[in-house]
């Protein structure tokens, strides 16, 4: 990075004194075109006659002086002009070769490096600032990455250790093929597929894959046939399940598939963290951007600081852990195709043992923004 900081200022360097060298020999050229002419037509001006050898005398000695002075003025300001170049060189080269390195940096894996602004102007502190952003942006894709292989790992494990149990009981003969044995590998095996789809889903939606075939739709009907298919786990659960929509909710654009597995999502998720006896309630209305779907438990709630991560993937935290089940990617996919339909999802609590509250927000379909783009803010 050394020899790339050297370079640049010796081309920085070396174009400033190009400059600087065009200036004075063309200062030199017209000077001298100029000069001389302009100062005989004055001693042609002088009253009374002039020998000629006075006036031979007086031009060499305005030759004489002017190229004196000319020259040791040139001299003192290409100096000048020089250690100025250099000094502008090296202030302008320092800051683009420390960035060159910090980039190295980074493209080496070391995501805490970061650059000051180097104050040469808005351009050079706007590419400082993008570039500690994106390494910040790189440092925590990579922090979400290992704990998304540790949490994996996790998920994976007690699937597979089921699994291996009961073939190394059948191997020793203590176990012997049956319903439940079969019903136990499958229900496993049916386990470690769903948690594949799901990482597919949520890695397909991050990426805008997935193939949309959007529709005008009523969100009504969106929010009726969710609640419809919910309602027989809802009722073995012994938590109640009401839904409520307003008049006159403008239509919205979307893949009906797509929204009905979001909803499902946000109405299972409410589900796991709701004890029996508590309720759930889904509700549909206006919203300055389309409509707003809310999906309010009486659950468990979360942690203020907990609820900026909830659509993580993998991420549980306080009384959302791993003991009321699921994959951990559900919201991440409800997410997803969230944006990828233009609108935004939210969660609020009051805090553990409050309950917490999902909402969607869709633009409708007359405003609707390209699919993938989420609003502004987002």
């Amino acid at each position: 990075m050394a020899g790339l900081r050297v370079g640049l200022t010796a081309r920085l360097f070396t174009a400033q004194a190009l400059v600087v060298f065009t200036g004075a020999v063309t200062l030199g050229l017209v000077a001298t075109a100029v000069g001389p002419a302009i100062f005989h037509r004055h001693l042609q001006e002088i009253p009374g006659r002039v020998d000629a050898a006075t006036n031979h005398h007086v031009e060499a000695a305005y030759a004489s002086a002017s190229t004196v002075s000319f020259g040791v003025a040139l001299l003192a300001a290409l100096a000048a002009a020089l250690v100025v170049s250099a000094y502008i060189a090296r202030h302008v080269a320092g800051p683009v070769g420390q960035l060159a390195a910090a980039a190295a940096d980074v493209a080496e894996g070391r995501y805490t490096t970061r650059v000051q602004p180097p104050r040469l102007g808005a351009e050079f502190d706007t590419v400082a600032a993008s570039f500690n952003a994106m390494a910040a942006r790189l440092a925590d894709a990579e922090e979400n990455r290992r704990r998304m292989l540790a949490d994996l790992g996790h998920e994976m494990r007690t699937p597979v250790a089921t699994i291996e149990a009961y073939l190394e009981a059948a191997e020793d003969g203590v176990a012997v093929a049956g319903e439940d044995t079969l019903s136990v590998l499958r229900t496993q095996t049916a386990r470690l597929r769903c948690l594949a789809e799901d990482i597919a889903a949520v890695s397909r939606g991050e990426q805008h894959q997935h193939h949309l075939h959007l529709v005008r739709t009523g969100p009504a009907g969106l929010v009726h046939a969710a609640a419809a298919a919910a309602r027989p786990r809802y009722t073995a659960r012994g938590v109640a399940l009401r839904s409520e929509v307003a008049a006159d909710v403008p239509d919205v654009e979307v893949d009906p598939e797509r929204i009905g597995q979001v909803l499902g999502n946000l109405l299972d998720n409410a589900l796991r963290h709701t004890p029996p006896g508590g309720r759930v309630g889904v509700t549909l209305d206006r919203d300055p951007a389309g409509v707003r779907i809310a999906v309010a438990d009486t659950g468990d709630g979360s942690a203020a600081e907990d609820l900026p991560h909830l659509f993580e993937r993998f991420y549980r935290a306080g009384a959302r852990d791993r003991g009321h089940g699921g994959s951990g990617i559900g919201l991440s996919i409800v997410r997803a195709l969230v944006h990828e339909h233009g609108g935004r999802v939210t969660a609020d609590s009051d805090g553990p043992g409050t309950g917490a509250t999902f909402t969607l927000v869709l633009p409708a379909a007359a405003t609707r923004t390209s699919a993938g783009n989420p609003p502004a803010g987002q």
